[in-house]
């Protein structure tokens, strides 16, 4: 689906609805759009959507923020495996006993398929966050702010390029995996049978095998760099943390970490601030209230007058 639909829209629920009417709701359609039972060709998609939708709303945290910022909000603090990590979705709850051991491995390590549907990209290996911490003013929220930033690295080494082999030899098959680089296991629970998918241990998900590794990265395929990242810190922002997709740890064969901004917004000394609101406190006499008077009010952009 190209763009993602309003989750509450997805789950067809009220805005304020309770925990137990949305677990209710994702319930009758995961079990109308499970793959195993609906033979739709785009069950799949749909059951992957309502899941992610449920996800969200039935973690509070993450509810709130995709209340208070939409999809956008969700997507900068969170990647597709925290959505998941640490969600209510209960599959055993469900379909009934064997499942949530599957579902889970979605984060261990290992791919999720069943029934022909695949969780893609789960059981690939993945690069670790970089972690870069910011304090901006309040004069920065108003307008935003364009940040630049020097990133610790790993790329490809020059002596290899990447393939962590000896110049001149080359990378040989797994015979485990026999290239796939992913293991998959069968288990049946009732009418069903369930298949993980997860990353071979001989080759560590990479389908190949290096003879002689290379001298200067060790097989490793990479080397340490640094660059300048450059990135906006958008206009109204608030105190916390904040995700750039792919912009951390690189991976081999894998996905790139993200690169996690946690922003201060530092206390200003004549203003306080509420949400979208800027407060500011004048002092002033009985006379001025009974007989009015003009005032000349600091603002983050100067000044102003008012009566």
């Amino acid at each position: 689906m190209s763009t993602k639909r309003d989750y509450y829209e997805v789950l067809g629920v009220q805005k304020n609805a309770s925990q137990d009417e949305i677990k209710s709701q994702y319930r009758k359609l995961a079990l109308k759009f499970h793959p195993d039972r609906n033979k739709s060709p785009d069950a799949p998609e749909y059951f992957k959507e309502v899941s992610e939708a449920y996800a969200v709303l039935s973690d509070l945290e993450k509810r709130k923020i995709y209340d208070t910022y939409g999809h956008a909000g969700v997507d900068n603090r969170y990647s597709a495996e925290d959505i998941f990590r640490g969600s209510r979705v209960n599959f055993e709850d469900i379909f009934g006993s064997g499942f949530e051991s599957i579902f889970e491995s979605i984060f261990g390590g290992g791919g999720f398929r069943f029934g022909g549907f695949d969780f893609g990209g789960f059981g690939r290996e993945r690069g670790a966050d970089l972690v870069y911490n910011t304090t901006i003013t309040l004069e920065d929220v108003l307008k935003g702010k364009r940040e630049e930033i020097e990133l610790p690295r790993e790329v490809d080494c020059e002596n290899c390029k990447g393939s962590g082999c000896a110049p001149g030899t080359s990378l040989r098959t797994c015979s485990v995996c026999n290239g796939h680089g992913q293991v998959r296991i069968s288990r049946s629970s009732g009418f069903s049978t369930f298949v993980t998918v997860q990353p071979c241990n001989t080759c560590r998900g990479q389908g190949k095998i290096i003879e002689r590794p290379c001298s200067k990265c060790k097989g490793s395929g990479k080397q340490k760099a640094t660059r300048i990242f450059s990135f906006e810190i958008p206009a109204g922002i608030e105190t916390g943390e904040y995700r750039i997709k792919g912009e951390g740890q690189v991976i081999q064969n894998g996905i790139n970490g993200d690169l996690i901004v946690r922003i201060k917004v530092k206390p200003h000394d004549k203003f306080k601030r509420d949400g979208a609101d800027i407060f500011y406190d004048e002092n002033i006499s009985m006379i001025d209230v009974t007989l009015g008077r003009t005032l000349v009010v600091p603002t983050l952009e100067g000044t102003e007058k008012i009566s």
